[in-house]
C-alpha cells in the first residue's frame, strides 16, 4: 500500500533546497518553518484563485491582489516619506523637498 501525500506538501526538490543552507541547528527550524508555511498558504491561494477563475476570471485576480498584497515600492516609500515631512515642513526647507519630490516623480514606476 502506497502512503498518499497531501496535495500541500512540498516536493523533496524544494524541502532540499530550503535545508541546503543550514547546519540543521534548531534555531534555523523557525525560519524553514515560515518557508514551508508561506508556500502552503501560496498553493492553497492558487488553488483557490484557479477555482473562482473558473467561474468568473476577474475574481481569481482580485482575490490574489487581495490575500498578497505586494509591498510598495522604494519610490512610493519615498513619496509617502516626503508628504510626510512636508505636512510640518517650513518655508526654506519646503523648496528643497519640492525639488526631491519633483526627481522622485520623474522615476520609472517598478515593474
Amino acid at each position: 500500500m502506497t502512503k498518499q501525500k497531501h496535495p500541500i506538501t512540498p516536493p523533496p526538490e524544494l524541502v532540499a533546497q530550503w535545508w541546503g543552507g543550514t547546519h540543521g541547528a534548531f534555531y534555523e527550524f523557525e525560519a524553514i518553518t515560515a518557508k514551508v508555511a508561506q508556500w502552503g498558504a501560496d498553493q492553497e491561494l492558487e488553488a483557490c484563485c484557479a477555482w473562482v477563475t473558473e467561474r468568473t476570471d476577474s475574481y481569481g485576480f482580485k482575490l490574489r491582489a487581495a490575500r498578497r498584497p505586494k509591498n510598495p515600492s522604494l519610490k512610493d516609500q519615498a513619496l509617502s516619506d516626503v508628504d510626510e515631512i512636508l505636512k510640518n515642513a517650513s518655508s526654506p526647507l519646503r523648496s528643497d523637498f519640492d525639488r526631491i519630490l519633483a526627481a522622485l516623480k520623474e522615476l520609472p514606476d517598478p515593474s
